[in-house]
């Protein structure tokens, strides 16, 4: 499924592949290469809050992790 996320930042419109309706987690705009935390539910953004690259890269971390013990 795609999701379509306006960057809050430069306006550009981005799409974000996701396998279920909801997702939280990071997001990179293309353009501008800003970070974001979104939360996605049931097919609809709820939140997009801006993120520090440190915590882009915990994050990712941490979805590695679990992305390991799910298979």
């Amino acid at each position: 499924m795609m999701m379509k996320i306006t960057c809050p930042e430069c306006g550009i419109e981005g799409s974000f592949s996701l396998s279920n309706a909801s997702y939280e987690g990071p997001y990179r705009c293309w353009k501008c290469r800003a970070l974001f935390t979104v939360k996605i539910a049931g097919s609809t953004l709820e939140s997009c809050e801006p993120l520090s690259q440190e915590e882009f890269d915990r994050q990712q971390e941490v979805q590695s992790m679990q992305d390991r013990f799910k298979r």
